[in-house]
């Protein structure tokens, strides 16, 4: 019995051992549960912080690129005006610079790369030669329906349509103020890169007189 007794007790050890064993082993469970379920919350914040972060960054980008549009709406569009400097040869090169002199619409018209190589255009009632640029303006160029034409109203709105033109003079009184500023952007651009050679007449008004001097400084401002 006392055999017996004492296998018992050894068994009843036994099992105390173990149950202490597993106890300690779901401890030690519960301790990694708890780990868990802590590194599932830093995970999250920080899953959440980086969202934020992200938005952020998001912001940023599309500053940037609203920026970089506002720069292509002012300097990049120059390849519109600024078809001269790619280095194209035309028959520009043969031609000797316009003594400057003004022009009526009728006058301007001559100068639409048909019937003469010159090219000349109008914006904001000042006239450029642009026959440098005649691969922009010749009669086969992406602007040729600006040739010897009053080209604000269409350079204002964007158009390339003939709708943009008119037979009689235009005043563009019609146009609001964001299209008057960008005809006098477009205008201080063609005077960067074109020669200037006289005013558009409005409708019974007199040529000015120009000296050789005054067409000789004027050039010089231009180089």
């Amino acid at each position: 019995m006392a055999a017996g007794d004492g296998d018992v007790k050894l068994g009843t050890l036994g099992s105390g051992s173990e149950s202490s064993s597993e106890g300690s082993s779901g401890s030690l469970g519960g301790a990694g549960a708890t780990a868990e379920g802590g590194g599932w919350a830093a995970t999250a914040l920080a899953l959440l912080t980086g969202g934020g972060e992200m938005l952020l960054n998001v912001a940023l980008v599309a500053l940037v690129l609203l920026g970089a549009y506002r720069l292509w709406v002012r300097w990049g569009r120059r390849g519109l005006g600024a078809g001269a400097g790619s280095g194209e040869e035309s028959p520009a090169a043969a031609l000797p610079r316009m003594k400057k002199r003004d022009f009526s619409l009728e006058q301007l018209r001559q100068y639409d790369g048909s019937r003469t190589p010159r090219i000349l255009l109008a914006v904001n009632g000042k006239v450029f030669d642009v026959t440098k640029g005649s691969k922009f303006y010749g009669p086969a160029g992406p602007y040729g329906i600006f040739a010897g034409r009053d080209a604000s109203r269409g350079l204002a709105t964007f158009c390339l349509d003939k709708d943009a033109l008119k037979d009689e003079y235009d005043d563009l009184s019609d146009l609001n103020a964001v299209q008057m500023e960008s005809v006098r952007e477009w205008e201080m651009q063609f005077k960067e890169k074109y020669d200037y050679v006289g005013r558009l007449l409005k409708p019974g008004e007199e040529p000015s007189e120009y000296t050789d001097e005054e067409d000789t400084k004027d050039h010089n401002k231009q180089d």
